[in-house]
């Protein structure tokens, strides 16, 4: 039982890793890893945690930005933020769907869900098409993270 315990809380862990800012699906795969989880069980349950905020974050980022535009403590963070995907994004601009895919594909730091659901909104790309890009995005990000994971292992 202890064990089944164990091995839940593995899961649920990398999970949770994967749905966070920053570290992403890019730190969970290899922290799962690290904790003796197989490659592709950590790439999976990283994909799966990476994608959970995402259509909350489709759905809800605009209305947010836009409340906390209009106050003054954080209407310069909003600033701030807008900013730098407007210069990170021109791929994203260009391309649209495909152009978000290829942007959360790059397993590189700032390139995650969360920047391309911001990058989304900023961008007025649609629910679907968003959700879609993001998933395919993540799924080769997930891919070229297991690759890399799993080289690293069988060494």
């Amino acid at each position: 039982m202890n064990r089944l315990l164990d091995i839940i809380t593995l899961e649920v862990m990398v999970v949770i890793i994967a749905a966070m800012p920053l570290t992403e699906l890019r730190g969970a795969i290899p922290i799962g890893v690290s904790l003796g989880m197989h490659p592709l069980h950590a790439t999976l349950l990283g994909i799966v945690g990476s994608m959970l905020p995402v259509p909350l974050l489709l759905l809800y980022l605009k209305p947010i930005f836009l409340f906390l535009r209009g106050t003054k403590p954080f209407r310069k963070m909003v600033d701030r933020t807008v900013k730098k995907t407007l210069q990170k994004g021109d791929k994203v601009k260009k391309y649209t769907s495909w152009g978000l895919m290829i942007f959360v594909a790059l397993p590189l730091p700032t390139t995650g869900i969360w920047s391309g659901c911001l990058a989304a909104t900023i961008f007025n790309i649609p629910f679907k098409n968003a959700f879609t890009a993001i998933l395919l995005g993540t799924t080769i990000s997930g891919g070229i993270m297991f690759v890399l994971s799993y080289i690293i292992t069988s060494i």
